[in-house]
């Protein structure tokens, strides 16, 4: 299996997911803005987002996929059967506990998210958090698939998933916000009804996946099956796992709130700015960080179980590479193109110019911590490989503290830009501990050839920002909003020009891009 070949069909997979997602938040900006009701809608979707990543994509994948991925390598097929069935059955009894209790406490819930609310969006936000949040048992039981299919070496299902949630919010955007409105219901509910759909959508087109590879879990729905499940070694494991690890995505997600509780104290809209910032800030991050980290978990997990520590090395050493690669000029373009992007993409309906200002500040924000949100997808990997959740979890609580003491600083003069830039230099440090940590075990030793390597690519990312910020500053990007074809054709030959240029110059240099083909 060529790596890079995985970790691209991954990044194009998710690119249709990131491109779905940002129509998504295009049609969230034209119909409704940045308000209180929009405030609402992020602070509902947060909370099972929330859940989501600690129970989901965090702590479970954290702890699951080293164990599944070792087992499989020393016991064989067999007994990696037993143990996702075992897994899957006691998941699926703690997700039904969980979204029965989310559900009746709505209210805390959203008081703890969205204290700064108002009373008419906060009422509307207990709603829709009620409707969204069995949203994470389903999206729960997609990260059990997920993990198995990437064991497997079976990309494609996992990666394209994340596109049929995008798909149901637009198409309850186009049918049911205006069928609400008629029927004396609040519209921006049908975004929630959006959420679920797309969830159990998610849910549904993983059966097939597993089934074809002959790991579809056979669930004890019994109490005497649970027992079993329970009792299952591997279980265990994963749990003894699960609990460091949950502490660490726990602190991640504690950052989250206090930063959306933050936003909210700024004012109206702020935390909507935030929102749609994150999700341009989530392109770079998505394409690489989650391509790469779901590459290389199961095959750092693989080669640790084996003891092939020069192998569990260079894997790492790939990875970072492509992260000063392609992260490096993207971040370059979130600093001094920050406004153009904004203005192309959200410049339309109820998003004014206010909103574009106040956005394209936040992105520059995340910008200067963009390198350290992509290498954290690559280097915490390394730790969980070795089945080590202890060290992540050191750091990262304390770069929870580091940010919120940026954010005394950063906020009351920056205001929203403040929270981002917190968040990217946290960012930053985190990567920078845990790269320090992993070269004090020994666990990674740097290839020959990195200073060249860095220079490279440093100067190139320079030249393209440059042009960049010539482009910037020569059109007005918000008075072309009049002409809305006009000015997109104006980004995609920005875009265009600045990647030849970026690539032209990596490739005069003598870098030659054909090393990172490398094979599993």
């Amino acid at each position: 299996m060529n790596l890079l070949r995985a970790a691209s069909l991954i990044s194009v997979l998710t690119l249709a997911s990131r491109i779905t997602g940002l129509i998504r938040e295009q049609l969230v900006a034209a119909l409704f803005g940045a308000s209180s009701l929009t405030d609402a809608f992020q602070v509902a979707f947060r909370i099972p987002n929330l859940l989501r990543r600690l129970f989901a994509e965090g702590a479970f994948s954290q702890a699951f996929v080293p164990v599944l991925a070792g087992t499989r390598a020393k016991e064989g097929d067999a007994a990696t059967h037993g143990l996702i069935d075992a897994v899957a059955t006691v998941l699926l009894w703690a997700l039904l506990a969980t979204c029965l209790v989310g559900i009746a406490g709505a209210p805390l819930l959203v008081w703890l998210l969205g204290a700064g609310l108002p009373a008419d969006g906060r009422e509307a936000a207990i709603v829709m958090t009620r409707w969204m949040f069995p949203y994470i048992g389903c999206m729960s039981l997609v990260a059990l698939s997920a993990g198995i299919l990437n064991t497997w070496k079976r990309f494609m299902v996992p990666a394209a998933t994340p596109v049929l949630l995008n798909l149901s919010v637009i198409a309850a955007a186009w049918l049911l916000v205006p069928r609400l409105e008629a029927w004396g219901w609040r519209p921006i509910y049908g975004l929630a009804l959006g959420v679920m759909i797309g969830g159990v959508l998610q849910l549904v087109v993983q059966i097939p996946a597993l089934a074809r590879i002959g790991v579809l879990p056979r669930l004890g729905l019994s109490l005497r099956g649970l027992r079993r499940a329970w009792a299952h070694e591997g279980v265990r494991r994963v749990l003894s796992q699960m609990a460091p690890a949950l502490l660490g995505v726990g602190v991640a997600q504690l950052s989250l709130l206090i930063n959306t509780q933050v936003a909210l104290l700024v004012g109206a809209g702020a935390a909507s700015w935030l929102t749609y910032a994150d999700r341009l800030m989530e392109f770079p991050t998505a394409l690489l960080g989650v391509a790469l980290g779901a590459v290389l978990t199961p095959q750092l997990s693989a080669a640790q179980a084996k003891g092939e520590g020069e192998r569990y090395s260079a894997l790492l050493d790939w990875g970072l590479r492509l992260v000063l690669l392609l992260t490096l000029p993207c971040a370059v373009a979130l600093l001094v193109f920050a406004q153009p992007m904004v203005s192309v993409l959200y410049h339309r309906g109820a998003f004014e110019a206010k909103d574009v200002l106040q956005t394209s500040s936040a992105v520059m924000g995340y910008g200067v911590g963009l390198m350290g949100l992509v290498a954290i997808k690559v280097l915490a990997p390394g730790f969980y490989a070795r089945q080590d959740m202890r060290t992540p979890v050191r750091v990262a609580i304390s770069v929870l503290l580091l940010t919120q003491l940026m954010n005394l600083v950063f906020v009351p003069w920056l205001g929203v830009a403040g929270l981002a830039l917190s968040i990217g230099l946290g960012a930053l440090i985190n990567a920078g501990w845990l790269l320090r940590g992993l070269r004090r075990l020994g666990s990674y030793r740097p290839a020959p050839g990195w200073r060249g390597f860095f220079l490279r690519v440093l100067l190139a990312s320079l030249a393209m920002g440059a042009l960049q910020w010539w482009l910037a500053q020569r059109l007005d990007w918000i008075a072309l909003g009049r002409s809305e074809g006009l000015r997109a054709l104006a980004m995609a030959g920005s875009l265009l020009g600045s990647a030849l240029l970026y690539f032209a110059l990596l490739l005069a240099s003598g870098l030659k891009l054909r090393q990172f083909a490398r094979r599993a």
